[in-house]
């Protein structure tokens, strides 16, 4: 099983800006705990960071036929991008969306994601610890279509 983690703006910059919404764990810790849980269980696990926009909608593509589910943080681009939604509903696997702060909490601009329809659930509100809550999820959303494949072939093979 193969989870690729989309980081997008700012991200980088855990651990260093807004401290009070975003905590303290720069990025670099947060993908350490990941590789952990994910090794743990068997999870091959890639990460990628980006401040662009076209870069994530490329990597989203390139994610067809090679990760079985993707966990994104669209960050700002969760209230913008169109062409951000369109890729995760034109790969047409798996993806949770997380967010670290409640966006429900925050400005009414931050209150809508215009990706988080497109993807398989959405995660907000629990700090770094969404990270690990999105895996888990996505390892049992793979593991129900993985079963649903493989019953599907059984029957075929009858």
């Amino acid at each position: 099983m193969k989870v690729v983690v989309i980081q997008g703006p700012n991200m980088n910059m855990l651990g260093h800006r807004e401290r009070g919404i975003y905590g303290g764990m720069k990025l670099e810790d947060l993908h350490t705990q990941m590789q952990g849980f994910a090794k743990q269980n068997g999870v091959e696990i890639e990460f990628f960071q980006t401040n662009f926009e076209g870069e994530i909608v490329d990597k989203i593509q390139e994610c067809l036929g090679e990760a079985d589910g993707v966990i994104i943080n669209p960050a700002a681009y969760s209230h913008t991008s169109i062409a951000i939604r369109d890729a995760i509903s034109a790969v047409r696997i798996p993806v949770v969306e997380v967010h670290i702060s409640n966006i429900y909490q925050r400005e009414e601009f931050r209150q809508k994601s215009m990706t988080a329809a497109a993807c398989s659930g959405f995660i907000a509100g629990f700090g770094p610890y969404g990270y690990h809550l999105a895996l888990i999820s996505l390892m049992q959303i793979i593991t129900e279509i993985q079963a649903i494949e493989k019953a599907k072939k059984e029957q075929v093979n009858k």
